[in-house]
């Protein structure tokens, strides 16, 4: 990954740089061509020279004449103080000796050094928690290794971030060093800030996609209006499965001036690709690899297809194509694992599955496809494990969820009461209560094994003021107790009684209310309730009230329940049809 956060930032422009026509505004295509060369170049200067899309979108546009091409960066004095470290230091970086650069950029004071100082120390983090688990640990433990350098890092740039020190590149790698940290709030306001002071840099709206959750989560944010919104939006939309969105947003971008965008012609291919129109997607990425024949980027998503339609030559010949370009790149490896599962060689394919994720731990489609492999080998406990490591990656990605379901049905799992308490308690939580009694109702049904599923149920019904369906579900509860011979220690017995003997005494069966509250006794956190109300129904029946014969029977609690705890006789079967959601 020391090597991929590179791709993620590289659109980014200096201070000085105006954002230009704002959201939606295209109108003037050489001032945004100035705009991506700016971007492109400053970008290099502090190493973030791996991603392209500023450049495959400049290259889009028609050429400038020699005399609009835009100026190099002006040198401050700082910049000039410091500009033999810097030389120095980026050529180290070029080479990957990141401790190295940051040694010798120590001290120095202008805005591009410091961020290169801070970039180098965390790349060194990342190389290093990479290079502790290739040979250590598989990939399926490798995302417990941590770069220990990110902690550091936040502790210095956040004093910086309250001095208000930091430029737009700075509040981008400070955004990064949150969200690795898993500081998802604080990553989000800080990347949000980074698009306001450098609006065209893709990096801060990058990581802003991998953050959002849903389309509400996204109009509560607070962003720029300017052009690269646009783009910002259309990933997005992509991201979030609203292909029809991002769609109209991609024909707006083409018909603006970017038809000959291989970036854009990639992410309409990408979003035909998430809808399943697989002939369009297969059309579309056909095309791209005319244009951009060595394009690697991508290139695992059309393998995808290729895999679906079981085109085995065409398959066969991405994966040699690709090999001979860059056997080491992520996407590479993806496609060579899709050919070998198409071939029914899973071990292989899992192999080369287990080597992307070497090459980077955070790549999505990697772990999701080694899932599926895990699962035609019959190993369904690392398939799990690899769908649920796509879903930390993810949590937006369906294939990972349809996945991880799909082994929890082989398992039999969705027929486990604990789970699906579990679930009717995250339904709760969501205050969608009908799926939670559902939930609630199937684990009873399928064997309650901690004997929890009726009272939570009993209790929802309580809060929506179902009285009567509540009762019925701690009848149903107390005779389940009692019948399985255990000692009357479960801690919701209580609860059930107090509610019978309150229940009852409200239906004036002063009987029933009467033998509830004399089990109440027996506890210590419903004692005294129970003992005051013994006391209001010998009240009530000294002054001659009588108890009502109006109640259906289900609701007599027996007389077998008696002071020993231990029943002579089951309570009859009760008629739980109406408790069923």
């Amino acid at each position: 990954e020391w090597v991929t956060s590179s791709i993620c930032s590289s659109m980014a422009v200096a201070s000085a740089v105006v954002a230009g026509p704002g959201s939606g505004d295209f109108s003037d295509l050489r001032e945004i061509k100035k705009q991506l060369l700016s971007v492109a170049e400053r970008s290099r200067e502090r190493g973030l020279q791996h991603s392209g899309k500023a450049s495959e979108l400049a290259f889009a546009l028609d050429p400038l004449p020699m005399s609009e091409l835009p100026p190099p960066p002006v040198l401050t004095e700082d910049d000039a103080r410091d500009l033999d470290a810097y030389t120095l230091a980026k050529s180290y970086f070029d080479l990957k000796e990141y401790d190295r650069a940051a040694y010798f950029l120590r001290g120095c004071k202008s805005q591009k050094a410091y961020f290169l100082y801070m970039y180098s120390r965390y790349l060194s983090g990342e190389k290093k928690k990479d290079d502790e688990t290739v040979d250590s640990l598989g990939p399926l433990e490798k995302g417990q290794v941590k770069n220990e350098a990110l902690r550091e890092l936040r502790l210095e740039l956040s004093k910086k971030h309250k001095a208000r020190e930091l430029d737009g590149f700075g509040l981008y790698l400070y955004g990064v060093v949150l969200r690795k940290l898993d500081l998802v709030k604080e990553a989000i306001d800080v990347f949000v800030e980074a698009t306001h002071v450098l609006p065209l840099h893709w990096g801060a709206w990058l990581e802003l996609c991998n953050l959002i959750t849903d389309k509400e989560m996204l109009k509560f944010l607070s962003l720029p209006d300017t052009w690269m919104k646009e783009f910002f939006l259309a990933h997005i939309y992509t991201e979030l499965q609203l292909i029809e969105e991002a769609l109209q947003k991609y024909q707006s971008l083409i018909d603006a001036g970017f038809s000959k965008s291989t970036y854009i012609i990639s992410q309409i291919a990408v979003a035909y690709h998430n809808i399943r129109d697989i002939d369009k997607a297969l059309s579309i990425f056909n095309e791209l690899r005319k244009q951009d024949p060595y394009r690697i980027e991508n290139m695992d998503t059309f393998s995808n297809l290729l895999y679906v339609r079981s085109m085995k030559p065409e398959l066969s010949y991405l994966a040699h194509n690709l090999c001979e370009i860059d056997k080491y790149r992520v996407e590479t490896c993806c496609v060579i694992g899709n050919y070998y599962s198409l071939r029914s060689q899973h071990e292989k394919a899992a192999l080369y599955f287990q080597r992307a994720l070497k090459l980077n731990p955070r790549y999505l489609g990697a772990w999701t496809l080694m899932g599926h492999e895990y699962m035609e080998m019959k190993n369904t406990s690392a398939a799990i494990q690899a769908y649920r490591h796509a879903i930390e990656v993810n949590k937006r990605d369906y294939r990972a969820w349809y996945g991880l379901g799909q082994t929890y049905e082989i398992l039999k799992i969705p027929n486990d009461s604990r789970m699906l308490v579990a679930l009717g308690e995250c339904y709760e939580k969501l205050n969608q209560l009908v799926e939670a009694k559902k939930c609630y109702w199937r684990a009873y049904a399928v064997g309650d094994v901690e004997k929890m599923a009726l009272v939570k149920l009993a209790k929802l019904h309580e809060q929506l003021n179902e009285s009567e369906q509540a009762a019925q579900c701690y009848i149903k509860y107390i005779q389940d107790i009692y019948s399985c011979g255990e000692i009357v220690e479960h801690l919701e017995v209580s609860t059930a009684f107090r509610y019978l003997a309150q229940y009852y005494f409200k239906c004036k069966l002063w009987d029933e209310a009467s033998a509830c509250a004399q089990k109440c006794c027996a506890f210590n956190d419903t004692r005294e309730e129970g003992k005051a109300l013994l006391r209001q129904i010998l009240q009530l029946r000294n002054q001659g009230e009588t108890s009502t014969t109006e109640i259906a029977a289900p609701f007599f609690l027996p007389a077998s329940l008696s002071a020993n705890n231990t029943p002579t006789r089951r309570v009859s079967p009760l008629n739980l049809s109406s408790v069923t959601p």
